[in-house]
């Protein structure tokens, strides 16, 4: 079948003649569900165990991230919102590095990256990363295990919800990377494999 003969028939499907310039896209049309808080909060905790994740809702995000630091070497953000929940301060944390070339090499042997997150979508256990001077994607990407400090306000229904506070996302970061659940691959034979391309473990906790 020649090129043109498909390409007739592709035009003819659409109703469109040779030459003739598509429509204008439809409305982007994006539906927020009313979901309460805490639904959004459990909906967010089952969603990152099922992906084999942790998670937790807390008022006291210090002590579990202490729990999770215990005996192992970290290294956290600069974002604000650790310092405000006293993570930065644990002994075990390293921050406040603003050098790529010394991040690079602390999170190269790092046994935890901690950050905050800008967003959670309830619906998937999704982390929302907007890379920034604050919160370097590196920290979440490079070592083995990533532990998320998510305030609870921040948590949305899902992905509409976000584009409809972010509709131009690219006009105001270089990187906006979605995290779901521990990084994983499978091959040709469906073997599932952990921490490839990313953390193999990953901890949420939810904040008040």
């Amino acid at each position: 079948m020649s090129r043109d003969n498909i390409l007739h028939r592709i035009r003819t499907a659409v109703g469109r003649s040779a030459g003739q310039p598509p429509a204008e896209p439809p409305p982007v049309r994006l539906r927020v569900p009313q979901v309460e808080m805490e639904a959004r909060v459990a909906s967010m905790i089952a969603r990152v165990e099922a992906l084999a994740g942790r998670a937790c809702h807390t008022s006291d995000p210090r002590s579990v991230a202490s729990e999770v630091l215990a005996g192992k070497t970290s290294v956290a953000s600069n974002t604000p919102v650790l310092a405000k929940y006293g993570i930065t301060s644990l002994p075990c944390v390293r921050t406040g590095i603003s050098d790529r070339a010394e991040l690079r090499a602390v999170c190269a042997v790092a046994d935890i990256g901690i950050t905050s997150a800008d967003y959670a979508l309830a619906d998937t256990g999704t982390l929302v990363m907007i890379s920034s001077p604050e919160e370097a994607r590196l920290i979440s990407l490079l070592p083995p295990a990533h532990l998320a400090i998510v305030p609870r306000e921040r948590i949305l229904s899902g992905l509409d919800e976000l584009f409809l506070l972010l509709p131009r996302p690219a006009e105001q970061t270089s990187s906006m990377v979605l995290i779901t659940g521990p990084s994983r691959t499978a091959d040709i034979e469906q073997i599932l494999v952990r921490g490839v391309h990313g953390p193999g473990q990953i901890t949420v906790v939810i904040a008040d």
